[in-house]
Formats: structure tokens, C-alpha cells, sequence
């Protein structure tokens, strides 16, 4: 890892700030998908299914 900080010190401060933007997106992303479809998912209540007729 000691070409990173290199790395960061040659890129522009915008290309910085939208790579940084977009890993949080994708990081948000999957753990959304990931508590919705994973084994957490099984903890959630369906509020349709609690007021059946």
C-alpha cells in the first residue's frame, strides 16, 4: 500500500471527491440489498401480512 497515498497526491481533488462519493453509494447499496435479501432478512416483518382481513 505505499503507491496509494502517491497516488492520491497526483489526482485531482474532484476526481478524489466522486471516487470517494461513489464508494459510499455502492457500500450503502449492498448493505441495502444485503439486509433486504441476506440472513437478516429474516427478521423483518411484512406490515401487509399483520393487518390481513
Amino acid at each position: 500500500m505505499e503507491g496509494f497515498p502517491i497516488l492520491i497526491k497526483f489526482m485531482e481533488p474532484a476526481t478524489v471527491l466522486i471516487i470517494s462519493v461513489g464508494a459510499i453509494l455502492v457500500g450503502v447499496t449492498a448493505f441495502a440489498i444485503y439486509t433486504s435479501f441476506g440472513p437478516p432478512s429474516k427478521q423483518l416483518a411484512d406490515p401487509f401480512d399483520d393487518h390481513e382481513d
